[in-house]
């Protein structure tokens, strides 16, 4: 059985698809930033509670600020994408339940009403709606470069809040000379898969 989507378009979301670690100069604009988020907003979440939050870092000044937090190995490449988003998890998401889930407005006070609920809750989804942003990096035809090495608390209090969990950092643009690592290995279907 086959599946639905585009081989080519298979091969440009997953099967090429690859980890950059080094980009061009080619700009970002806010033009495509737009396109990927209007294209993965529809992915699903639990309650449609939707806590994934983008904070872009452009300027000089703000990467300047945000280098020093990253693990030495992600500190140039960092620093020399064309653009770099921090992706957070909304631990007061539900304030938008009314909202984003209007079948059922009482969530937000009957489900969601205690903070460590709200931020399990928002983790997983969260990093649910990171895994989409990269997949919509991806369909824009640019390279992205998600990292998980970085200073959690100092990111945190430079460019966020107490309400704000940071989840990865994303490097995005188009890959650059010797972007890619070899491929590493993936599970086979049956190291992964069982039936019951």
């Amino acid at each position: 059985m086959s599946l639905a989507l585009d081989p080519a378009a298979q091969d440009l979301l997953f099967r090429e698809a690859r980890s950059a670690n080094t980009f061009t100069d080619e700009p970002v604009t806010d033009e495509q930033v737009r396109a990927i988020y209007d294209l993965v907003k529809y992915g699903p979440t639990a309650m449609n509670q939707s806590p994934l939050r983008v904070t872009l870092v452009r300027s000089a000044e703000a990467r300047e600020r945000l280098v020093p937090h990253m693990a030495e190995g992600n500190r140039t490449k960092t620093a020399t994408a064309p653009l770099v988003a921090i992706l957070s998890a909304d631990n007061e998401f539900h304030e938008e339940l009314p909202h984003l889930f209007p079948h059922f407005p009482q969530a937000k006070d009957a489900v969601f009403s205690e903070r460590p609920v709200r931020e399990s809750s928002a983790a997983l989804n969260a990093g649910l709606q990171a895994a989409y942003f990269i997949v919509g990096v991806r369909a824009a035809g640019l390279a992205a470069g998600p990292m998980s090495g970085f200073d959690y608390e100092g990111v945190r209090k430079e460019f966020l809040d107490d309400d704000h969990t940071p989840l990865m950092i994303v490097n995005i643009g188009r890959p650059g000379q010797d972007a890619w690592y070899p491929r590493s290995p993936r599970l086979e279907y049956e190291q992964v898969v069982t039936s019951v």
